[in-house]
């Protein structure tokens, strides 16, 4: 089995500020990069001399409120990882089918559960979109769950949810695990999510963050929504108390923060055409994705893609080496959609390593 060290992620900055005094700025890591108006915590602001609610009660209470979800249909997490690895075990995958590229964490949590693993290649010439409904109905006739990111990653595209709820349908007795974890930075959102889809269709799970849209990557905010049947079997494998009670203030806290969402998003819907048209100019650079709040780009000039990170290194800026993805080994990173004024620097500092690169 692929080492869990071997698959490096995004938020690698081992320092605040270059040589020359300019501040690093992380594009590896695809979180907000805002964060929201939660106020300010002191430890006596938190019971931590008594137990948290068993359940995450906080985390329901805000997808209860958020999303009109009934509490029975959540299943609170400390973070969305954890669904991914309660998923497999607890639902008892033997061959599970899964895109590639994709987020590792799938394929390890499968296989520590002992499920083999289906691959379905994402092609580059087709801009890593899904094939047609036909061929995904062929890939999962021999596997019981596919498993799926929606916008995925680190590709950035997105797939209609009318093509997980078509094949739900057609095959009620196969799971369909959609990780939905940057679905809040999409426009369509929430009308392209499929957490009021799971009472009609019992097969669908959907895995959601509150890590990524929120900018709270240490604090582990997440849940599973599913059919409140299918979250009765879960909880037969979930360990309990996995949801502190600093995680529960905050997630409370999030229902109040309306302001920052649209702002955040119109900010996100603004400057990713705006980045797309400007890299467009740099001969060699190819751009993929951008369902989200990140690019997965292919680097085709002359010189090799470790000379443009170590200059984009040089100006304080670091993106996320992709080259360890099957399928994205020939020269790919990623990179986040951050505020203006980040996106300019960003944007400055490639186009001045097509000057400085030959």
């Amino acid at each position: 089995m692929t080492s869990l060290y071997y698959h490096k992620h995004g938020g690698a900055a081992k320092k605040s500020y270059t040589d020359d005094g300019r501040e690093v700025l992380d594009f590896s890591v695809n979180v907000s990069p805002i964060f929201p108006p939660i106020g300010t915590f002191s430890l006596e602001d938190f019971a931590l001399q008594a137990y948290p609610s068993i359940d995450g009660r906080g985390i329901k209470e805000y997808y209860q409120e958020k999303f009109d979800l009934a509490s029975s249909m959540v299943l609170s997490l400390n973070g969305a990882i954890e669904g991914i690895y309660l998923l497999p075990r607890a639902l008892g995958l033997r061959r599970v089918l899964l895109l590639s590229p994709s987020f590792y964490e799938y394929e390890r949590a499968a296989r520590i559960a002992g499920a083999e693993i289906v691959f379905l290649p994402l092609d580059a010439d087709n801009g890593f979109q899904l094939p047609g409904i036909e061929a995904l109905a062929d890939s999962l006739r021999h596997a019981d769950a596919f498993f799926a990111a929606n916008p995925n990653n680190p590709t950035g595209t997105e797939v209609p949810p009318e093509i997980f709820m078509a094949l739900a349908s057609r095959f009620p007795d196969k799971w369909f695990i959609i990780d939905e974890a940057f679905i809040q930075f999409t426009p369509e959102f929430p009308d392209n999510s499929l957490m009021d889809k799971v009472m009609a269709l019992k097969n669908v799970i959907v895995v959601h963050s509150l890590t990524k849209f929120y900018a709270l990557p240490g604090l582990r905010l997440g849940a599973l929504i599913a059919h409140p049947e299918v979250i009765k079997r879960l909880l037969e494998f979930k360990e309990p108390w996995t949801v502190n009670a600093i995680a529960e203030s905050v997630a409370v806290r999030l229902l109040q923060c309306s302001a920052y969402e649209e702002s955040l998003r119109a900010m996100i819907l603004s400057e990713r055409p705006r980045i797309s048209a400007a890299l467009s100019l740099i001969e060699g650079l190819e751009l993929a994705g951008g369902a989200a709040n990140f690019f997965l780009a292919q680097w085709q000039r002359g010189c090799s893609l470790d000379e443009l990170l170590v200059y984009l290194g040089t100006q304080g800026i670091l993106v996320r080496d992709c080259r360890n993805f099957p399928g994205l080994e020939v020269e790919y990173f990623r990179f986040a959609v951050r505020t203006p004024f980040e996106n300019n620097r960003f944007l400055d500092a490639m186009h001045e390593a097509t000057d400085s690169l030959k």
